[in-house]
């Protein structure tokens, strides 16, 4: 990596950490502060987190293409400030319409920061150095994220709607910082660059390349489920099962994520030498067997066989476990995307990732949320499935990856020098 792509990494980084720092602040409280300080009720809170989501899921499908004719930066300051604008409205939001065009803007605006982020990633890094830039972007967004997060609820007082408007201008700020900064870097240009998506059939054209790429489908189906066992469960299914099945104390959900942030930030770099240097296709595949002792673990605390504290232990490591796998997905699935991509559609197979993964936070919570609330075993069994699930698609998927795509840093071969005798003129001329 050359200096230059450094020092434009390193900025990318430093405005990737400051806008979810900024994402933390809000984020925990966005349905006590519509239901409850707003005093617009639980149903108003679901109708504004699914325009949250649905707003993203709209705006995904066209941003790859965007992104692959002008080039990430411009579409990184834009979804920028308007995630600033919905994070500014939203905080002086006092009716269900006004707060639903809110949480519009800023879903879409933070939705199309995903991809746009990861576009500058892969532009600045090389094959070499790819998994660690991945790597570091998530470890600097979960600290941000916990961050954030406990500063936050330093500040909110359920009793004061000012302290919420507090929040979501914060947020503004972070997200006109990360523009700001985004602004300053000098972005290569890929030889490439608007080919695809710029010549003959637009989007439809870019979208034929790659629903004819099976390892990119297979990749995307993998993701979906990835997504759909983990992540949306964490708010949702999973915390529903812990208090209902598991007893577990509603304050102890906060400690669970917690532990999950935390397993991450510490397990990010001890893992990343044992992830980088083997098949990504294996690392995905034992990440799936983790997630089945987490799943497993919530089956335990659920069973009531043990003590409550026992119950509430199991129920924290499932959360922890998680994390452990978190961390060993983060070098390798964005940076796959990459690997996989043409050069000229990055901005594309990005935004068809980030769309799969909203879809599947959008339905991980509407299945997992009744499931852990009322069929506790079979929410737990239906789970463990999927996260066996997660290993056998992994396996599968790496028979059609190429030896460059699924191992990219290969473990270089030591060759050991043998002394030649100056006179073995034979061995001289077999050297």
């Amino acid at each position: 990596m050359t200096k230059a792509m450094g020092s434009a990494m390193r900025r990318i980084q430093i405005g990737n950490a400051l806008s979810a720092f900024g994402l933390g602040f809000t984020v925990p409280y966005l349905y006590v502060y519509v239901a409850q300080v707003r005093e617009l009720g639980p149903t108003s809170a679901g109708i504004v987190l699914g325009a949250f989501a649905m707003a993203a899921l709209v705006a995904l499908p066209f941003v790859g293409m965007l992104i692959d004719r002008r080039g990430p930066l411009p579409v990184l300051v834009g979804a920028s400030v308007l995630a600033a604008l919905g994070a500014v409205s939203l905080g002086v939001s006092t009716s269900l319409v006004t707060a639903v065009g809110s949480a519009a803007l800023l879903g879409i605006g933070t939705a199309v920061l995903q991809p746009a982020l990861a576009t500058m990633i892969v532009w600045c890094s090389s094959a070499e150095t790819r998994t660690r830039a991945f790597a570091m972007q998530f470890f600097l967004a979960n600290l941000g994220l916990g961050i954030g997060g406990l500063i936050g609820g330093q500040i909110v007082d359920e009793n004061d709607p000012a302290s919420f408007t507090l929040l979501f201008s914060i947020e503004a700020v972070m997200f006109l910082v990360l523009a700001g900064i985004v602004m300053t870097v000098r972005l290569p240009r890929p030889a490439a660059m608007g080919e695809a998506a710029g010549g003959k059939g637009g989007m439809f054209a870019g979208l034929g390349v790659l629903v004819k790429h099976k390892a990119m489908l297979q990749l995307c189906g993998l993701g979906f489920v990835l997504f759909f066992a983990c992540y949306g469960q964490f708010e949702s299914g999973l915390a529903a099962y812990g208090t209902e099945a598991a007893g577990i104390d509603p304050s102890t959900l906060g400690i669970a994520l917690a532990a999950n942030t935390a397993m991450i930030v510490a397990a990010q770099f001890l893992v990343l030498k044992f992830v980088e240097r083997r098949r990504r296709s294996r690392m995905i595949a034992l990440v799936g067997l983790i997630w089945t002792v987490a799943w497993m673990a919530a089956g335990y605390a659920g069973l009531g066989h043990g003590s409550q504290a026992m119950a509430t232990a199991a129920f924290i490591s499932t959360y922890a476990l998680f994390g452990l796998g978190e961390a060993m997905l983060s070098p390798t699935v964005a940076p796959l995307v990459a690997d996989l991509a043409p050069e000229s559609m990055v901005g594309t197979y990005n935004s068809a990732f980030a769309l799969v993964k909203q879809l599947a936070l959008a339905v991980g919570p509407a299945v997992g949320g009744p499931m852990g609330a009322s069929l506790h075993m079979p929410y737990i069994v239906t789970f463990i499935l999927f996260s066996l699930g997660i290993s056998v698609l992994a396996l599968r998927m790496g028979k059609s990856l190429t030896p460059a795509q699924d191992l990219p840093i290969p473990v270089r071969t030591i060759v050991v020098a043998k002394h030649v005798p100056e006179n073995d003129v034979s061995v001289k001329a077999a050297v």
